[in-house]
């Protein structure tokens, strides 16, 4: 019998703005897929894009970045850096073979906890009409 298919997403949250959106949609029980494994980060500026391409390649279907609204910052600037990083980041990828759909940025608040349970329903959607990942996984040695 052939389950249907589960993404699993790798997602990238912000400390001060997207985590706190994540903790107020469990806190108030909101519904939403179970497919995000959550990276908490102390800010989407200083997440290095060798953890997306880390996670593609150990067979992560989609990975969502999620930082603070623009001019909400912590750390002033960061999500500024963050979105030039990952608008170029996606351009790779999509340069490599994977297709663009698998990488997703958004911007949640804490105070958004609806908005975070309607933003994890549509990567987990757009992800999930991919279809399993087959570009840029790291194959297992065959051994004769």
């Amino acid at each position: 019998m052939n389950e249907p298919f589960e993404p699993k997403i790798i997602s990238f949250l912000c400390n001060w703005c997207s985590y706190g959106g994540a903790d107020l949609a469990g806190v108030s029980r909101l519904q939403y897929p179970p497919n995000i494994r959550v990276v908490r980060i102390p800010c989407t500026g200083r997440l290095d894009p060798k953890f997306i391409l880390a996670s593609f390649r150990r067979g992560a279907d989609g990975v969502w970045v999620s930082g603070c609204h623009p001019g909400d910052c912590h750390y002033i600037a960061g999500n500024y850096y963050a979105r030039r990083k990952f608008a170029l980041l996606k351009g790779l990828l999509e340069h490599m073979g994977i297709e663009p759909g698998r990488l997703h940025f958004s911007w949640v608040s804490s105070a958004e906890a609806t908005k975070f349970q309607q933003v994890v329903t549509e990567v987990t959607g757009a992800v999930k009409a991919l279809g399993p990942a087959q570009h840029f996984i790291k194959k297992m040695p065959e051994v004769a």
